[in-house]
């Protein structure tokens, strides 16, 4: 199998996704961490080790969270109203982030899911995905920033 992007220089013979098992935990918060590292417009309100203990007392429990590669490479959690919480990769644009989001669609026909109005290529990514953005807030979040309510949903076959 070749996960989309393959032809961008990555080839997977087998790309594995997973429900999360508590020990991914510190996995996927480094690989959030490093994220909001990597992000120039991100502000850092929380050490590596406040991540840490985040995913394994609170988004572990709390949602339902996906896996892709295994080691992890990338994830993607669901709360309870399918909402996506998270979705993060440590090889961005390789397909990891698209095959875990086909993964939650195939488990649900509605999501919904924010995005930072900064972050331009997630708002692409998802819009190429079909979901439609129904709300935007000046900044009604922890970070402080103007983000995007976006919502998906499946096609009547």
């Amino acid at each position: 199998m070749c996960a989309k992007g393959c032809g961008r220089g990555i080839l997977m013979t087998e790309l594995i996704i997973r429900p999360a098992v508590p020990s991914d935990a510190l996995t996927c918060a480094a690989i959030h961490h490093a994220w909001i590292e990597s992000t120039s417009w991100m502000p850092r309100l929380h050490t590596l080790e406040d991540v840490q203990r985040f995913y394994e007392d609170h988004v572990f429990p709390r949602t339902r969270v996906f896996v892709a590669g295994d080691p992890p490479q990338a994830y993607l959690s669901l709360d309870g109203e399918n909402c996506v919480t998270a979705l993060y990769s440590s090889l961005p644009g390789k397909g990891l982030g698209k095959a875990l989001l086909d993964h939650a669609k195939d488990l649900t026909r509605r999501l919904c899911l924010w995005t930072f109005d900064a972050n331009t290529g997630a708002q692409r990514f998802y819009e190429r995905e079909g979901f439609k953005a129904v709300r935007r807030t000046d900044g009604d979040n922890e970070e402080g920033l103007p983000d995007i309510l976006y919502r998906w949903e499946a096609r009547d076959a």
